[in-house]
């Protein structure tokens, strides 16, 4: 079964009156967790998209990037994100929804902060009030201010890269502490490692630019080591 034809049977359940809650509370066993990181990006990126005042044809093209709708999927995808467009909840309440999904510091957390940041980039321009929407996500996810710098480093070309904070690591670690941490992040981006923890394999892509920037990062510090 893909992930559209579920996404659908979510819907199916809104139609028949069952409200976002109880489609959520539905999604929260551990097979159906692809769904709700699907319904997840969809659902904040058109409030994000709605936090700059409007939805462009980049943003669109930029979700299918990563996440691939078949073509006869796409009425379904299109529902969704309407739905949760024009939902008068706020996007907090989607996000507190989400994180109630995982546990504290679950990795999927991170995965779909970059999804949203992949997404938001796409027109060309990131605005204050996507800066703002985005670091509110990440404070409901319980994400702190270095993992949401070192995310917002890998999609906003004019943000600050500190190797160190992409790595997670402290100047003053020894270097081969810093390389046993390295090799650590390396095998977490690891696609086998990705899919086991839910991620769909459709947004595996975004792991690439993790991955380069990880690789940089400890290029940088064994260098300025040496």
């Amino acid at each position: 079964m893909s992930i559209w034809t579920r996404i659908a049977e979510a819907l199916s359940a809104l139609a028949a009156g069952e409200g976002l809650s109880v489609v959520f509370e539905k999604l929260r066993t551990p097979p159906e967790r692809t769904v709700a990181f699907t319904i997840a990006v969809i659902a904040l990126g058109a409030k994000m998209a709605k936090a700059d005042g409007r939805v462009t044809r980049d943003e669109v093209t930029a979700f299918r990037e990563v996440f691939h709708i078949p073509e006869h999927e796409e009425q379904n995808a299109a529902r969704l994100f309407n739905l949760a467009r024009t939902d008068v909840a706020g996007y907090d309440v989607y996000a507190r929804r989400i994180k109630a999904m995982y546990n504290d510091g679950d990795p999927a957390l991170s995965d779909l902060l970059e999804g949203l940041f992949h997404i938001a980039v796409a027109d060309g321009h990131y605005q204050e009030s996507e800066d703002n929407f985005l670091r509110h996500v990440a404070e409901i996810f319980g994400l702190d201010e270095r993992c949401f710098k070192r995310i917002r480093s890998q999609f906003v070309p004019e943000s600050e890269r500190d190797p160190y904070d992409v790595l997670g690591v402290e100047p003053g670690m020894a270097l081969d502490d810093i390389r046993k941490i390295w090799r650590e992040r390396v095998i977490e981006t690891h696609p086998d490692q990705l899919m086991a923890r839910g991620v769909p394999e459709e947004a595996l892509r975004l792991a690439e630019k993790r991955l380069i920037m990880i690789n940089r990062a400890w290029e940088q510090i064994s260098e300025a080591q040496a």
